[in-house]
């Protein structure tokens, strides 16, 4: 018998393994050793339990998305920056407004994920993915030009996620 066969049954989803035992130790904000065995046995025994519900993450490359994971983190620090600022200021220097971002694939989570990631960064917020127009609806607290804004949410976040999963221009899943 194999060693990785005995480990995927062991451990059919490792990253929700350690997700389940470092949440049951943060919950009990103890580290003893019984909390500790408790949390390995949860963190083996959950996953199994409920392997039928997760579907198989894809194959992506794990070092664009942590380096994505940064980029999305320092824009929402500045964001919230820029946002607090716009909002406490006086409001006639805000000009909202709608634009639509198209998008250069039909892969569900490329255009999942890229519809999150412009609701999560203060300021933005994606109203809708439209599949037949293939493009997202995106409010803007403050915009004096969409078509920059639509650069960069596709240089910035599209095409790296495009990256992380593989995918061409035009490519679906």
């Amino acid at each position: 018998m194999k060693i990785s066969s005995l480990l995927d049954r062991c451990l059919p989803h490792p990253f929700v393994s350690v997700l389940v035992a470092l949440s049951w130790l943060m919950l009990g904000h103890s580290a003893e050793l019984f909390d500790i065995v408790v949390a390995i046995i949860l963190g083996l025994i959950i996953p199994k339990l409920i392997q039928p519900f997760i579907v198989r993450t894809p194959n992506i490359h794990w070092i664009l998305a942590i380096k994505l994971f940064f980029v999305i983190l320092w824009d929402i620090v500045v964001s919230n920056i820029r946002v607090a600022k716009q909002v406490l200021g006086p409001t006639k220097n805000l000009h909202p407004k709608w634009y639509r971002v198209p998008l250069d694939t039909d892969h569900e989570h490329v255009n999942t994920l890229l519809a999150m990631i412009i609701t999560t960064t203060p300021g933005t917020v994606s109203a809708g993915i439209d599949q037949e127009r293939g493009d997202i609806l995106v409010h803007a607290l403050n915009s004096d030009d969409p078509d920059a804004e639509i650069l960069e949410i596709k240089e910035r976040y599209e095409a790296p996620l495009m990256a992380i999963f593989n995918v061409k221009q035009g490519e679906s899943e």
